[in-house]
Formats: C-alpha cells, sequence, structure tokens
C-alpha cells in the first residue's frame, strides 16, 4: 500500500430526526391526547486508532465520511430510532488539523476522537402539552448534524529514530538489527518513506524507524524537508548515522543538529547516540572528539552490531 503521510477528510454528523404531531385515536378513550415521538439523534463521526493501519492512503481514496441520521418520531409515543455513528480507523500518531489549529491528535490503540457531532432529534408534540393546550399541534424538527473539513498528518511513533544524510546506510542498518526489508540501492534518496523495524532481544523489543534522507535546508522545506523532520518528532530517542568514509564527517554531525535546531529546539534535547558506519572503508578508526555516547559500525559487514543493540535496549 502507499505510503501517505497527510490528507484532508469531510465529515459530517447525522441529521436529526424530526418529532411528530399525532394525537391517540382508541375507541373508549375520552378526548385522546397528543402522542407524537421525538426523532432519533444523528450518529456522530469518530476516528479510532489501530495499530494495523501505518498510512494515510485510504483517506486520499475516499476522503467523505457521514454518519447514519436520527430517523423520525411516530404516533403512539413511538420515537424516532438514532443514527449508527460512524467509526473511522486511522493509524496511530495523527495530529488533527482544522484550518490552523489542532483539533486532537490519536497516539494509542482504541483512542478516540470526536469528530463531527450528530444533529439531536426534535421533540414530538406531546412534549408540548400544558395545562393551557392539550392539544398541540406542533413539534420540532431535527437539527443538522455537524460538518468538518480537516486536514490529518501522520507523525510515525517510534521508539528510536534512524536519521543521517543520504546514503548513510540507515536503510541497511535497520536491516541488520531489526526484521525490517526496506529497499536498499547504491544511490542516495533510495528511501522516501519511513521504514519500521522491531529489534527483539528476549523479552524485550524496540521499534526503530528509519527516516528519509535529511539535506540541508530541511528546515525550510528542500529535499524531503518537513516531511523527514516531522517524522522524528515522535520518536523517543535518535541515532545519528555519520558515513564515515566521507571527506567530513563531523561536518555531516554538525549539519543534522543544526537543521533539527532550526526546524524545532525540541529535536535537540532528545536523548542521542552517534553511529559512525562503514568503518570496513576505513584502513583505521578516527578519533573524534565528541561528547555523546557513540559507536564504531560497518552495518554492512555486520561490525560492531553487537554493541549498538547494548545500547539501544532498555536497561
Amino acid at each position: 500500500m502507499k505510503f501517505v503521510d497527510e490528507a484532508k477528510i469531510i465529515v459530517e454528523g447525522g441529521a436529526g430526526g424530526n418529532g411528530c404531531v399525532s394525537f391517540r385515536r382508541e375507541k373508549f378513550v375520552p378526548r385522546g391526547g397528543p402522542d407524537g415521538g421525538h426523532g432519533g439523534n444523528g450518529g456522530s463521526v469518530f476516528l479510532i486508532g489501530t495499530r494495523s493501519l501505518q498510512t494515510l492512503y485510504d483517506f486520499k481514496l475516499r476522503p467523505h465520511y457521514r454518519a447514519g441520521r436520527g430517523l423520525h418520531g411516530k404516533g403512539k409515543g413511538m420515537h424516532g430510532r438514532n443514527g449508527d455513528d460512524a467509526r473511522i480507523k486511522v493509524p496511530l500518531g495523527i495530529v488533527v488539523y482544522e484550518g490552523e489549529k489542532a483539533a486532537g491528535e490519536i497516539l494509542t490503540e482504541h483512542d478516540q476522537l470526536l469528530v463531527a457531532r450528530g444533529g439531536k432529534g426534535g421533540r414530538g408534540n406531546s412534549s408540548f402539552a400544558s395545562s393551557y393546550n392539550k392539544a398541540p399541534r406542533i413539534a420540532e424538527p431535527g437539527e443538522p448534524g455537524e460538518k468538518h473539513e480537516y486536514r490529518i498528518e501522520l507523525k510515525i511513533i517510534s521508539d528510536i529514530g534512524i536519521v543521517g544524510f543520504p546514503n548513510a546506510g540507515k536503510s541497511t542498518l535497520l536491516k541488520a538489527i531489526t526484521n525490517a526489508q526496506p529497499g536498499i540501492a547504491a544511490y542516495p534518496f533510495t528511501t522516501l518513506t519511513p521504514n519500521l523495524g522491531v529489534l527483539k532481544q528476549g523479552l524485550q523489543s524496540v521499534v526503530l524507524a528509519d527516516m528519509p534522507g535529511i539535506i540541508e535546508g530541511a528546515h525550510a522545506g528542500k529535499g524531503l524537508g518537513l516531511t523527514f523532520l516531522r517524522h522524528i518528532e515522535r520518536t523517543k530517542k535518535l541515532i545519528i548515522l555519520i558515513d564515515v568514509s566521507a571527506p567530513d564527517p563531523m561536518a555531516q554531525y554538525r549539519g543534522l543538529l543544526d537543521e533539527f535546531r532550526r526546524y524545532d529546539k525540541r529535536l535537540v534535547e532528545k536523548p542521542r547516540l552517534v553511529v559512525f558506519n562503514k568503518i570496513d572503508l576505513l584502513d583505521k578508526l578516527p578519533d573524534f572528539v565528541i561528547k555523546e555516547k557513540n559507536c564504531f559500525i560497518s552495518a554492512l559487514k555486520r561490525q560492531g552490531l553487537e554493541t549498538l543493540i547494548g545500547y539501544l535496549m532498555p536497561a
């Protein structure tokens, strides 16, 4: 299924049913009386979180959703049935915007968000009887349901995000230590969408996400830009993956942190591990001065992965 991380939807709550004007017509019952039933309430529209979805592609195919309308009231005090709610499954990690304002988010399984309330059913004439008006001939119409247009953004939820410049070996690393099978090729920008993988050690497991490659100016929308940066917002930790065979590996490191800082300073505050990849291309390991916890690996040759995995697993 095609990965889509942004979509627009139009949702509409069901209209409420009309109240009924009716009078009793029973044999041996003198004077009768109003017995019009109420209309049913319209159904509402909810977004429901599920782990079974990883993309907003379905909303590109079907952007309109409407809940069921309430049925009209009838005579003999028969109230109309309430309309059915529309419950739309969405992937975890979405943020729902109405205009520029965030209307809510869904982060965990079975979370639900009300996005369009159904209309209230109208009252039948039995509700309007009084001591001075024993035969009311009025009833309320049902109210229309709410209608909204939303923009939905998906921000991948993972324990650890693998970030780096194009062709740093992110997909190769993800494949080497998890069950993921990302596309890998010998050219930049192989990864165009986040790939998820699960690293398991005994009863413990962590979810890793291989993020699309970043380039200078990503914070301003260059390259995959904001798409890339948006997905690392929800990661708990970061792996900064550096191509140690590059002419100036530390320039990559400084460049990545600068892009994080320009986009959202909170990204720089996330716990991070600096991983120098492709040591198989060097004759000897360089001596970098760096404060962060770091390690040297070759994802392709599977060198140094045990040390890396030890850093990644929960204590």
